[in-house]
């Protein structure tokens, strides 16, 4: 077969169930043109098993011939360098990288000749929506944080009302409006919960009052926007912040359930909530931190463990996509087709990147860090 080689392996990191192509994505792949080789098991936790690729056209090969001669190579979470040896020189690899916090990764890719592609760098432009893989799996993510809060959360979310008496509806404070914010405001109202929620961007004041939940915003203090550059948030002015902190701090004593979902690229997770605020909730509530792996929103929140402080209990996963992996690799391998045959010269069989786009995910090329966020 002619054409591009495109490789996936098995993913190695702890508690990895993702898969970076479904039998989806391999048709249509081959169906532009490339030929496709998949590690033996590499769909297994996603529940895709070899047969079901091979049935879509791929080489399901053992991990000492996957690799040889791919142009590229698609990943959830990049592979380590020694992985990838066998792949021609120059090979392209297309997955997520944590380049802020795994600048040695960067650099070991620079120095073996590999040309990193960084899915986090997708630019938030219109035409790189479908491309987004962290919009795809936050969004997944916000609606798992709901679902285990409300198993965790030893009462009932909708109100019922029985010929025993009445269930109060549980009352769900979901802070930061982001993707997953969105999507765990929805989940939460579909349950049954009163739903209210906040953010550091006083323009995502109307989406939440469209998802029918209540905003709960500082109006005393004018002029702080909170909007960075692609749609991110920003960090918040001292004044905001005090009066922001006062605001939620009387909220999230008469919450039971409260999500935190405020990440800022590159830093470490900004704290919303503290100890002092967690001894105001009554007993039985839950915070569920989705910032837990970058540092936490949550004072005292440890991954994959159920914390309990004044008789709350915290929790949050370190790869939250991770509980929903069928899901989350069905959009994942999604978003990498996207991107790629958004640039595929089938004439050619060349993928050439645009300067938009391609500058802004390409971390290594040619031996070098070429990325401007990382010089």
């Amino acid at each position: 077969m002619g054409g591009l080689r495109i490789a996936v392996l098995k993913e190695r990191a702890e508690g990895e169930t993702r898969v970076a192509a479904t039998p989806e994505t391999v048709k249509k792949f081959i169906g532009l043109g490339a030929s496709f080789a998949v590690e033996e098991g590499a769909g297994s936790g996603a529940s895709i098993s070899d047969t079901d690729y091979a049935a879509a056209g791929a080489e399901v090969l053992p991990i000492d011939k996957v690799v040889a001669d791919a142009d590229i190579v698609l990943a959830v979470q990049a592979p380590d360098v020694a992985a990838l040896a066998d792949a021609k020189p120059g090979a392209r690899v297309a997955a997520t990288f944590d380049p802020f916090r795994e600048t040695s990764r960067a650099k070991a890719y620079a120095e073996a000749g590999l040309e990193a592609l960084s899915m986090e760098f997708m630019p938030r432009i219109t035409r790189a929506q479908s491309m987004d893989v962290l919009s795809s799996q936050s969004n997944l993510a916000g609606y798992k944080a709901v679902l285990a809060a409300a198993d965790q959360y030893g009462r009932a979310f909708p109100m019922m009302m029985t010929a025993a008496g009445t269930v109060s509806a549980a009352k769900c404070f979901v802070m930061g409006v982001g993707v997953a914010g969105l999507q765990a405001i929805a989940t939460a109202r579909r349950l049954g919960a009163q739903v209210s929620a906040t953010d550091v961007r006083s323009a995502t004041k109307e989406q939440i009052m469209s998802l029918g939940a209540k905003p709960i915003f500082v109006e005393s203090v004018e002029g702080i926007e909170g909007e960075g550059s692609g749609g991110y948030a920003t960090e918040m002015s001292e004044e905001y912040q005090k009066a922001q902190a006062e605001l939620v701090s009387a909220h999230i004593a008469k919450q039971d359930i409260v999500i935190t979902t405020a990440l800022i690229p590159g830093r470490a997770a900004p704290r919303l909530i503290t100890d002092a605020q967690i001894a105001t909730m009554r007993p039985g509530s839950v915070i569920f931190d989705l910032a837990v792996a970058q540092g936490g929103n949550v004072e005292g929140s440890v991954a994959d463990q159920v914390v309990e402080q004044h008789g709350v209990f915290i929790m949050g996963y370190s790869n939250t996509p991770a509980h929903l992996s069928a899901d989350a690799s069905a959009l994942f391998s999604r978003n990498l087709f996207n991107f790629l045959s958004a640039f595929w010269d089938k004439e050619t069989g060349k993928v050439e990147l645009d300067e938009e786009i391609g500058d802004a995910v390409r971390l290594t090329k040619g031996g070098a860090i070429v990325n401007e966020r990382l010089k």
